[in-house]
């Protein structure tokens, strides 16, 4: 090989190798800071577009358990509202069996007649009880212009839509049932306890809005008050069974988003033993190639050994 001055072969090849080594120590001291394999999009340009559409759906299932654990915050408390109805209801029974004691004279009767027009107006309030702004029942249909009727059809149901997947609309949907409490409790005869709309013309209901529209004992037979303890059991079932459907709903929404984390983690988390040897490899290589391009540089100084 000729002795060169303007040239350095040598040297234009370690300055080379030098750069390169140093470029690739960069990058591993970027991933073990990071925690990242994928920094920017030319380290894995496919990984990195898959990435971003796990991570969206991760994100997006996180918001999903979120409406879920919401939804059972709705039933529960509509469940005790039930539970409190469930219980007037049999305060009521019990006045309408003290009332048809021939012992008690008209004034006794007045008394309980008293209370029992009392915990009408109680139930009614109750029926007005609101979530976060949403009312738990309903005396309308979903459409707003439907009266709405315990045990109609599905046309007379009430029911709020609650995403339990991270497709929204276009996955799987548990109806949240906004109840039909004072439909319940509202009957069409005193020889007929079927549930009817509340307020219907003729009808008999044990929620009002004030003492001067409650309806008497005396109107009443003891099959309403069972019929109506009945209906709310149900409405309960149905609250139990919607929130049953949840918990597992957002138990599987968890471990979706576990999953897909993981599946996300697999693609950018840099794999920390391995990136360490690499680190220490380039390190080595980049004062190796400093060196050997330090010695490089010192080599056309024999040309002037022979120019003396």
């Amino acid at each position: 090989m000729p002795l060169t001055i303007n040239t350095n072969t040598a040297a234009a090849t370690a300055s080379h190798n030098l750069s390169r080594n140093n470029a690739s120590l960069q990058k591993s001291l970027v991933r073990l800071s990071t925690g990242s394999r994928i920094n920017k999009s030319s380290d894995d340009a496919g990984g990195l577009a898959v990435s971003m559409k796990l991570n969206a759906s991760a994100n997006r299932l996180r918001g999903v358990q979120n409406n879920i654990q919401n939804a059972i915050s709705f039933l529960e408390v509509q469940d005790g509202v039930l539970e409190g109805t469930a219980d007037i209801l049999g305060r009521m029974g019990e006045l309408k069996a003290l009332s048809q004691d021939v012992l008690k004279n008209s004034a006794d009767i007045a008394n309980y007649n008293a209370e029992f027009k009392n915990l009408q107006v109680q139930l009614h309030q109750m029926a007005n009880e609101k979530f976060n702004g949403v009312s738990l029942f309903a005396t309308k249909a979903t459409d707003g212009s439907t009266d709405g009727v315990f045990g109609g059809t599905v046309a007379q149901d009430n029911t709020v839509s609650i995403y339990t997947s991270e497709r929204g609309a276009a996955g799987p949907v548990v109806s949240l049932d906004k109840s039909m409490l004072l439909s319940a409790m509202t009957f069409t005869s005193d020889s007929d306890t079927a549930a009817v709309e509340f307020g219907k013309a003729g009808s008999k209901t044990f929620g009002a809005t004030d003492t001067s529209t409650a309806i008497s004992l005396d109107e009443l037979t003891v099959s309403f008050f069972s019929q109506a303890l009945e209906n709310v059991a149900t409405l309960r079932a149905d609250n139990g069974g919607t929130s049953s459907r949840l918990s597992f709903a957002s138990e599987h929404a968890s471990r979706s988003q576990a999953n897909l984390e993981a599946a996300n983690g697999r693609i950018v988390d840099v794999d920390i033993a391995e990136e360490s040897t690499r680190l220490a490899k380039y390190n080595i290589l980049v004062q190796a190639s400093a060196a050997m391009l330090a010695q490089a540089n010192t080599a056309p100084n024999s040309a002037l050994m022979l120019l003396g």
